[in-house]
């Protein structure tokens, strides 16, 4: 029988994690939540405190490291987790890394722009700059692709990784593999699963999943917990990187803009801010499975997923698989924000 995502395996990739990650079951969790509860745990994907974002600089840096490239240059918030990624990955391939740092969160203190991530980027020897605009993404890029031009005029072959929509999302690959990997795990728990939860930012993670499982023949469906934007503008977002991964693997029909599900609950008051529903989420995951979560993104995810249960959206009793994108260090950047506890 042919692979349905065997195109995967004509891009370039640049192997850097630890594949297949576990998949855990939480049964404490679930119990409190009244649902049968797996937690895909893409935070043990190893290099710099792994994340989702390892499995998609995969496929960046293995186009990095086929054009000859000496220098990866990125863009991200102060605590971006894909900045600190794609610092350890240049490193790994003995390249060097300036990465751009946004500004998106306005009430980011000492901790915030000094621990977690940001400790890491210094700790790996990451040039960083700042960026004074948050949300403008085609800026953010014109000043990366600035950088790299007085790069290469100095004899240095830089590599930038654009955040703008429009170029081939080369990330969300990784994802589509991973979307194999968790219906082969699910197979071999003699199990299938009724719906998946993951957060929804850049939409890499949540297109990929979404192309990959329908390539799949895995009709579950993916719920994305925004992050960044509103449902309206992030299904535009999910739609957009979905319907270019399912042309660059070759399967136009594993897109269906029908498919695209996604819930703003518990954006508010914005990115990286907190809310009295990531607060209860990071509480009951730590205290009921020890599992940590991140506040700008799992925190955010699993909020939304006890929204989908509380309201019927997930029905009780489903077997729920919860994607764990990682982004433990910022724990410590918002330790003046969660030391309440």
């Amino acid at each position: 029988m042919s692979d349905p995502i065997a195109a995967v395996e004509r891009f370039p990739r640049a192997r850097l994690g630890h594949a297949p990650t576990p998949l855990d079951a939480a049964p404490r969790l679930g119990a409190a939540l009244g649902i049968e509860l797996w937690v895909k745990r893409d935070d043990c994907t190893g290099l710099a405190f792994g994340g989702n974002k390892v499995r998609q600089l995969e496929f960046h840096l293995g186009e990095a490291r086929a054009r000859g490239a000496d220098t990866v240059l990125v863009t991200g918030a102060v605590q971006s987790n894909l900045v600190r990624v794609a610092a350890a990955a240049g490193r790994q391939l003995g390249m060097d890394a300036h990465v751009q740092l946004e500004e998106r969160v306005d009430e980011g203190g000492r901790l915030y722009r000094a621990s977690g991530n940001v400790l890491v980027d210094r700790l790996l020897g990451a040039t960083l700059h700042a960026l004074p605009v948050g949300e403008d993404e085609a800026a953010a890029d014109a000043a990366l692709e600035r950088l790299a031009g007085a790069l290469a005029d100095e004899g240095r072959r830089p590599y930038v990784i654009h955040s703008a929509p429009g170029r081939p999302p080369l990330g969300g690959l990784g994802y589509v593999l991973a979307a194999r990997e968790m219906v082969t795990q699910a197979a071999a728990l003699g199990s299938r699963f009724d719906a998946v939860v993951c957060a929804s930012g850049s939409a890499l993670t949540h297109a990929g999943l979404l192309v990959g499982l329908r390539a799949l023949d895995a009709a579950m469906p993916v719920h994305g917990i925004c992050v960044r934007r509103d449902a309206r503008r992030q299904a535009a977002r999910v739609a957009q990187v979905a319907s270019a991964l399912a042309a660059m693997i070759e399967r136009p029909e594993a897109f269906d803009a029908g498919a695209v599900d996604v819930c703003d609950a518990a954006l508010a008051p914005g990115y990286g801010r907190l809310n009295d529903a990531v607060r209860e989420a990071m509480e009951m995951a730590a205290r009921q499975e020890a599992l940590l979560l991140d506040p700008v993104y799992t925190g955010k995810a699993m909020a939304g997923l006890i929204a989908h249960v509380r309201s019927g959206r997930i029905a009780r009793g489903s077997r729920v698989v919860f994607v764990h994108t990682g982004g433990l260090p910022a724990i410590f950047a918002y330790a003046d924000r969660l030391g309440r506890w």
